[in-house]
């Protein structure tokens, strides 16, 4: 779901982080700011700030940083959205949807079905424990070798033999039973006969990032079929953009380091209960781009587990097609293929965690996979093999991960280097970012511009358009002129400009930058900000200077050009 920038704007404008802030963790004035202990890492000594200035908190012990939507993702392990749909609630706001400010016109409904499945967990939940046919379920959780802290974790279940189990709390309610219908919790036939979807199965409970149970998938107990039965598309359940076991993995690591994405419920459950409690399900699904873009977002590091065989390998040859235009740098993706006849389930008891953990280090990363699976496919004819390649490659957005894989290809096709390899094959490369080793030197004019803007925006409304900016050539200019055109007509704090820039490529250099203590007193901020852009602006001018002084013919037009850059530069001069 796409959410208007000016609601989001609003949204920050309304909140007050320090008030946000203090209902979860105790703040104590120090100075002009607020202080804490982190809550994101341990510590004796209070080293978290938030400022109510910037609307802005900084952790200077673990890096922890942010606005009022950070925060709230950070600390209750929400997505985007839903940390969005949180602050929005909190304010008693309705969250508009993407082409105007009408309210959502499900969002009633969505209540209602979030509370029938989360009533609808608890009966199967209770069934386990008290229906007459829990014997069978609790000895089979137990063959499975599954403890109660897992089953509990997991909030595993149990959906009774018979046609009316859960249909038969809400006979009495029509409104619920269509709407449970709706949630794909009940079954109507051609003569609006109406039952129950799930029967003497062992029920898992899917839930979104904010912990509301939104689908569930049913595994039979005997020899019946379908093995696996899963919840329809719903109004609240999409499977192809959920991951089975993301929300209980957050409850257990706020920032795991990897995630290991498998293909059933069973195999999540398993493996957390051998403590590997970082894998999730696909959902019965081919791994979806959405899907992905939550793995990439979770952890560093993804591991993909697929079956040996033939189907396996084409899983993950499909993965691969799906993960190449999505990865970012820091990203990394690994491809770990099990023995024949074996799941993440039966292997983990047979060799247990350590040596199943030890199986990551055997597992292919990105580019061996891809160049592997190409030379199988195209054997001896190394033609074939390049064209194919460059066209994984040119799907790739991250100009690192880019070059690794033409490195890879350089050194197969025996290429002295990269730059050999683009010239001679005319690739499409991804344009590299932006150079900002500018804005690294701590005190340059251009760093402190930017620094300055970010920490007091106001600071660029109003102001008159900057062209010498425009032309000026030095590493980083693009990145405040850039800034100097959104703050010129528009009213904002630290934390919205921040939040605008969520997913641009320097947010982490913005991020710095809203930190660092430039040492300008408030009282100076603007003279030195004024300052910078007339040092800046002669910069271009003596470029121009220089650039039109080497040339051996001017046109009439670039003599009076430089006529007048003399004439300025004697000015700045004396």
């Amino acid at each position: 779901m796409a959410i208007p920038r000016d609601f989001i704007n609003e949204l920050i404008a309304r909140t007050d982080i320090v008030d946000l802030i203090d209902r979860k963790v105790p703040l104590k004035k120090a100075g002009k700011n607020h202080s804490a202990c982190c809550p994101f890492h341990s510590e004796k000594s209070p080293s978290f700030t938030v400022s109510r200035d910037k609307q802005f908190y900084h952790c200077f012990g673990c890096g922890a940083h942010g606005n009022a939507i950070d925060f709230i993702m950070e600390y209750d392990r929400l997505e985007f959205v839903d940390a969005i749909e949180e602050l929005a609630g909190q304010l008693g706001l309705d969250v508009p949807q993407e082409n105007g400010n009408a309210k959502r016109q499900d969002h009633g409904l969505s209540r209602d079905l979030y509370q029938l499945m989360e009533e609808a967990s608890l009966f199967y939940q209770s069934q386990l424990r008290q229906h007459q046919d829990k014997q069978k379920v609790l000895d089979y959780l137990d063959f499975r070798g599954l403890s109660e802290d897992v089953i509990k974790h997991f909030g595993i279940g149990f959906a009774p033999d018979g046609w009316d189990g859960l249909l038969s709390r809400y006979r009495q309610n029509q409104t619920s039973l269509d709407k449970l219908l709706t949630a794909g919790m009940l079954i109507e036939n051609d003569s609006g006969k109406r039952y129950d979807r799930f029967r003497d199965r062992l029920m898992f409970p899917i839930r979104d990032r904010r912990g509301r149970v939104i689908g569930f998938g049913g595994r039979v107990l005997g020899e019946g079929t379908p093995k696996y039965l899963n919840s329809p598309e719903t109004p609240i359940f999409h499977k192809g953009n959920e991951l089975y076991g993301l929300y209980e993995l957050k409850q257990r690591h706020r920032d795991p380091q990897q995630i290991l994405i498998v293909e059933g419920y069973m195999d999540v459950v398993a493996l957390a209960q051998f403590e590997v409690d970082y894998a999730v399900a696909s959902l019965g699904t081919s791994t979806t781009a959405e899907q992905f873009q939550l793995l990439v977002r979770s952890a560093k590091e993804v591991i993909c587990c697929y079956d040996g065989d033939k189907a396996g390998k084409a899983a993950a040859w499909r993965a691969l097609e799906t993960a190449l235009p999505i990865l970012k740098p820091g990203n990394q993706v690994r491809f770990m293929f099990l023995p024949e006849g074996e799941d993440p389930d039966s292997l983990i008891r047979k060799i247990g965690r350590d040596n199943f953990e030890a199986k990551y280090e055997q597992s292919s990363t990105l580019e061996e996979f891809l160049f592997n699976n190409l030379s199988i496919m195209h054997g001896n004819d190394e033609g074939a093999l390049i064209n194919d390649a460059i066209s994984y490659i040119e799907k790739v957005q991250d100009s690192v991960l880019q070059n690794i894989l033409l490195k890879n290809l350089a050194y197969k096709m025996k290429k002295n280097n990269i730059l050999e390899l683009r010239r001679d094959l005319k690739i499409n490369v991804v344009k590299d970012n932006i150079n900002v080793k500018g804005l690294q030197g701590r005190g340059t004019p251009l760093r402190l511009a930017i620094a300055l803007l970010i920490q007091k925006p106001s600071l660029g409304f109003g102001l008159a358009p900057q062209p010498a900016l425009n032309k000026i050539q030095m590493a980083g200019i693009e990145l405040l002129n850039h800034l100097l055109e959104i703050t010129r007509t528009q009213q904002f704090n630290s934390a919205q400009l921040l939040e605008i820039h969520r997913e641009h490529q320097h947010k982490s250099t913005l991020i710095k930058l809203a930190q660092w203590d430039h040492q300008v007193a408030d009282e100076n901020v603007l003279t030195e900000f004024k300052q910078t852009l007339i040092w800046l602006t002669n910069q271009y001018i003596e470029q121009r200077y220089q650039e039109l002084s080497l040339k051996q013919t001017l046109t009439k037009a670039e003599k009076v050009q430089l006529s007048k850059l003399i004439s300025i530069m004697k000015g700045v001069e004396k």
